[in-house]
């Protein structure tokens, strides 16, 4: 299976210079100027080393004395749609790799001084501490050849969505509003169900990052999706009837207490609970899912997937689900491992943080364009150190059973 997927990405017709895809992505943009600029901004994201600030890029990309500003003034103020490249760019690699799952992902970006917009003062848990930062989240496509970001939401927090005078300064448009991490990604999966034909591919996120676990899997099941949700082992879930006399059913406890009663079953229950090996034979990893399951005051039935050493008593990551295929979830719970090496190349090799102007629709510009550039590093055919995921396994949708089931 890796030699043909290995043949599919290397084939010629797959082969795509830089300017044809700025043109596949960028054609949109009403001026010439614009469009040139657009490609520009992408050479120097993709050819510039270390910081991606504008005046490297134009140091590195063109040898004008007023490029700088021209790239400035492109990304920052010039007045250009950001939604049509995205959906380009959607468009685009879909067509050059199937679509495992959608994947939600915050970003997290340090600033110095209040003025980018946004900006203000949160917990960062990668840092560990209080820090000043823009906060946002993105939608990737994740499929067979990697994780290509395609839309981006920046958080507002209270006091930019009151001050009139922080809005017009930043460009906020009158649509932006305060509105949690979550909810801004329910936003970003109900424009790809707008835009995708067919049944949607699940959805995986992390809800301890999006701090709010029942109202993003409620979300995500109104809409019908099916997901795997990386949740605290904390979470207060209430487990059904399948635990027996062991526990009772309709009893709330924690999902990481639950997952160790369900593993304690496996010897004289193995019906209560799947098991499986990790499929990566250097690996000595054990998967189970339990039963249904219950949010407290909800009633979507659901499951726990639950990632274990051997040697450990608890396990070592839980997830919340509505699907009860095994082999399928253990292929869409790694996707994030693929999600979390490609938004560290995003921001060591893209510049996805260092977008150093003010404006509302600046990040966007900038994060649209940080996007295209890892796109088309990662699927034009043109770059052969791109991530590729190692396992094989990408489940047709319709094999995917309820949690109920």
């Amino acid at each position: 299976m890796t030699t043909n997927r290995t043949s599919r990405m290397h084939s010629p017709h797959r082969q795509m210079t830089i300017d044809a895809f700025s043109r596949d992505v960028f054609g949109h943009l009403p001026r010439q100027d614009q469009r040139r600029w657009a490609e520009t901004y992408l050479r120097g994201l993709i050819g510039t080393p270390g910081k991606k600030s504008v005046r490297r890029m134009a140091a590195a990309v063109s040898g004008g004395p007023t490029a700088s500003q021209s790239l400035h003034q492109f990304v920052s103020a010039s007045p250009w749609p950001w939604d049509p490249s995205r959906r380009a760019l959607a468009d685009w690699a879909r067509q050059r790799a199937a679509v495992r799952a959608w994947s939600l992902v915050p970003v997290v970006a340090p600033k110095r001084g209040e003025h980018s917009v946004g900006v203000h003062r949160r917990f960062d848990p990668a840092a560990g501490r209080v820090i000043n930062c823009q906060a946002g989240i993105g939608l990737l496509l994740s499929g067979c050849c990697g994780d290509v970001p395609v839309d981006w939401r920046l958080h507002l927090p209270d006091v930019w969505c009151r001050d009139q005078q922080l809005r017009r300064r930043a460009r906020i448009p009158d649509s932006g509003d305060a509105r949690p991490l979550w909810a801004l990604g329910m936003e970003l999966v109900d424009t790809q169900m707008c835009r995708h034909e067919g049944p949607p591919p699940p959805v995986v996120a992390d809800a301890r990052e999006l701090l709010d676990t029942a109202s993003l899997v409620n979300g995500l099941s109104n809409r019908g999706l099916k997901f795997i949700v990386t949740v605290s082992g904390t979470l207060v879930v209430r487990g059904g009837p399948h635990l027996g006399s062991q526990w009772r059913a309709g009893t709330n406890s924690l999902a990481a207490r639950l997952c160790v009663v369900d593993r304690r079953l496996q010897r004289g229950a193995p019906s209560l609970v799947t098991t499986a090996r990790d499929r990566h034979r250097h690996t000595a990893v054990m998967w189970t899912l339990s039963g249904p399951v219950h949010l407290p005051h909800g009633q979507q039935t659901m499951r726990l997937l639950a990632k274990w050493h051997p040697m450990h008593p608890s396990p070592a990551r839980v997830w919340l689900t509505n699907i009860a295929d095994i082999d399928a979830l253990q292929a869409l719970a790694r996707t994030q491992a693929g999600v979390g090496a490609a938004m560290q190349t995003l921001r060591e090799r893209f510049g996805l943080l260092d977008f150093e102007g003010r404006s509302f629709p600046g990040w966007h510009h900038h994060m649209t364009l940080v996007s295209a550039a890892y796109g088309w590093h990662l699927l034009s055919g043109s770059a052969p150190d791109r991530h590729v995921p190692t396992d094989d396994f990408t489940p047709p949708l319709g094999e995917l059973q309820p949690a109920g089931s």
